[in-house]
């Protein structure tokens, strides 16, 4: 089975422009590829690791991945799929968001020399003459068309800015120029990034004749990393600070029975024919495919030694007999404390596992809040300092836990 194949099988492909084209530059590792990856935040999360996943099979079948850090177009924002504008950022923060990304991505990427390389568009968009820009591409884009795009359609009835509006003819003069600089020849993308995909794609074969009509070609993979990762405290990030070890291998403990495989395929390097008998797996029997999965990702974002002591401390919850000294833990002081005693609600809010006290009521009305299994019943219970000579291990939902010392 060539890499394509395996692709398709794993799921990962969604649309494509020509595809025995594709197949074919793929398989040969021939491809120069890119993929896009906008600076909104300090750290890659869960849905950028698809992506990550996505350009080391290819790069393990000897194909060119360039990973294309948006410093550029991160200034404007990308309207597709969103409601409202993107949160301006300046660009102190985008050169740092910038640095933490190509920290994160040496983990997975081989950038040795004449491997994968990094780039980040703002060292061509920030310089663009605006005059000449729209003499160069301005007449290769039609106004009418990019309307119909569903990208552009959902937000005009909400408005959308001018601003958002030339984040197209951005993103397709990414390819243009990676095109003309790098020979990169396929681009990859969720599928809410069709329409742009497509500009750059067509604004090659305008600009360039030739050998352009045959090597300019696009390949899709689905946005299923998008819906991955989103959890009630926000996104599950792949940097140990923001998302601990343990949160992260409980996030994938935790995936849904309907999701497990479908997660394995698209994000682990496990091979097809083991993916395939676990598929087989029925109810309890699940619980063993999500340990699998849960400790194959955090193996590796956080390596062996972090995912064995994650995978301890679940088992310690779930299992029994187990160390539980990994677990996400909060150390209490004596300024937390009032005559000598602290709420639990105070104590939640404390570790972050509420976002306010009102949440914590709410879930303690509805019998979700267990301290050292036993489920409490009323918003004002209290522990005294003595209770701490123990762990104390609060509980919320069925997955929540967090352990607290003094």
């Amino acid at each position: 089975m060539g890499v394509y194949e395996e692709l398709k099988e794993r799921g990962l492909i969604a649309q494509v422009t020509d595809e025995e084209q594709i197949r074919d530059l793929v398989n040969s590792g021939k491809a120069v590829f890119y993929i896009g990856f906008d600076p909104t935040a300090d750290s890659l999360h869960v849905g950028h690791f698809m992506a990550l996943c996505l350009m080391k099979r290819l790069q393990m079948a000897g194909n060119k991945p360039i990973a294309l850090i948006g410093g550029g177009t991160g200034m404007i924002g990308d309207p597709s799929g969103k409601s409202d504008m993107r949160k301006m950022l300046t660009p102190e923060t985008i050169q740092h968001n910038c640095d933490c990304f190509k920290k994160q991505m040496s983990k997975f990427i081989d950038f040795g020399e004449d491997k994968a390389i990094m780039v980040n568009n703002a060292d061509w968009l920030l310089d663009l003459n605006y005059v000449n820009l729209l003499r160069e591409v301005g007449a290769c884009f039609s106004v009418n068309r990019m309307l119909t795009f569903e990208c552009y359609k959902q937000r005009m009835e909400r408005g959308l800015s001018f601003l958002e509006f030339n984040y197209m003819i951005m993103q397709s003069y990414d390819f243009y120029t990676l095109y003309k600089k790098y020979g990169c020849n396929l681009q990859f993308g969720g599928d809410d990034q069709w329409s742009n995909m497509i500009g750059g794609m067509e604004l090659i074969r305008r600009k360039l004749s030739g050998d352009a009509n045959a090597m300019t070609i696009t390949l899709l993979t689905n946005s299923e990393g998008k819906k991955m990762g989103k959890t009630e405290k926000g996104a599950v990030w792949l940097d140990a600070e923001k998302t601990s070890p343990y949160e992260f291998y409980q996030y994938w403990r935790n995936v849904g029975d309907d999701d497990v495989i479908k997660c394995m395929k698209l994000l682990t390097f496990i091979p097809m024919d083991k993916i395939n008998e676990y598929e087989k797996f029925e109810g309890a029997a699940l619980n063993q495919v999500k340990e699998v999965l849960a400790f194959e990702l955090t193996k590796m974002i956080h390596g062996e030694d972090e995912a064995v002591k994650a995978q301890d401390a679940a088992r310690a919850l779930f299992a029994g007999g187990a160390d539980n000294s990994n677990m996400p833990t909060t150390e209490l002081t004596d300024d937390d404390f009032t005559d000598g005693e602290i709420t639990v609600l105070d104590m939640m809010l404390k570790a972050g596992m509420i976002k306010s006290k009102g949440e914590g009521r709410r879930l303690i009305d509805q019998g979700g809040v267990s301290v050292n299994d036993e489920k409490i019943s009323g918003a004002l219970t209290t522990l005294k300092s003595s209770d701490f000579d123990n762990d104390v291990i609060v509980k919320k939902g069925k997955k929540v836990f967090h352990k607290f010392i003094k």
